[in-house]
């Protein structure tokens, strides 16, 4: 527990910084590297590490896609050049099982393009979510907030009240009650962040959406952490990595953090559709 503890204080200690500078390039560069490091142990994990030919093209567009979104060109061009290069990458995949014969299979193709394009799209999301408006400066916070205090609150919850397990063949020591403890403390936490910025920064939240868009999250945070428990079971393996002690790998600490990207840049498209004010 001291282990863990004391490399959570460290990672706070280096996050925050790069969170103060998200306006500058620091901040996709971060994100760059996370993303390749991410898609590393997930290639370690599959066995696939060393064949080069199918991480190395993976490595480079991780690095491209926050490059490209940080240059502020028109979102939808962003958008067709991601997919453009994804697509490129899964041809590219095709053509291997086709020319390998047999050193790299149709199940292995599968599971790295799936794979890759979830950690690239959900990381590059971030930087997407931090530049989508003026809000942005506050909602990208609401990934971070979000995956990890519901982590946080569900495993203590779950420590000193849970009885009854949420999927015990998927994460054995998860349970329900932790489950809604993570969910309660998620939504809490989003309206404390509107607070804050009404207070400090002179903005109109909206703490009701903000509470919803916490239960809703808090809920997608559990299913990614979830997500990342299958895969490792699937390989038979205990941690993605060992960057953090006592944490794991990125992977471990990031695997919340894709599933609820992805559900806080839908909860940002649901307000701009609808003419919500978030913050």
């Amino acid at each position: 527990m001291l282990k863990r503890i004391i490399t959570s204080i460290v990672a706070v200690c280096v996050l925050v910084p790069v969170l103060f500078l998200s306006h500058t390039w620091v901040f996709p560069i971060a994100i760059a590297i996370v993303s390749v490091v991410c898609l590393f142990e997930m290639f370690k994990c599959m066995g696939l590490d060393k064949k080069l030919s199918v991480t190395i093209p993976a490595y480079l567009i991780a690095l491209l896609l926050p490059t490209l979104q940080r240059l502020e060109i028109a979102g939808t061009k962003v958008i067709a050049a991601a997919t453009v290069l994804c697509v490129v990458y899964l041809v590219y995949l095709f053509a291997l099982v086709v020319w390998s014969h047999g050193k790299f299979t149709y199940n292995q193709m599968a599971a790295s393009a799936l794979t890759s394009f979830y950690i690239m799209l959900a990381m590059n999301m971030i930087l997407f979510i931090r530049d989508f408006n003026e809000d942005g400066q506050f909602l990208y916070l609401l990934i971070f907030i979000g995956a990890w205090m519901t982590d946080i609150f569900a495993y203590f919850t779950g420590v000193f009240f849970g009885k009854h397990k949420l999927i015990e063949d998927v994460s054995p020591k998860k349970t329900i009650e932790g489950s809604i403890g993570g969910i309660v403390f998620c939504a809490l936490s989003f309206v404390a962040l509107g607070v804050v910025a009404d207070i400090f920064f002179d903005r109109n939240a909206n703490l009701v959406f903000l509470a919803i868009s916490g239960v809703f999250i808090s809920m997608i945070a559990q299913v990614g952490d979830l997500i990342m428990s299958v895969i490792k079971r699937h390989y038979g393996i205990k941690d993605y990595g060992k960057i953090f002690p006592g944490h794991g790998g990125m992977l471990d600490r990031f695997d919340s953090i894709l599933s609820v990207t992805l559900g806080v840049a839908a909860m940002c498209m649901v307000s701009y559709i609808f003419g919500i004010s978030m913050m």
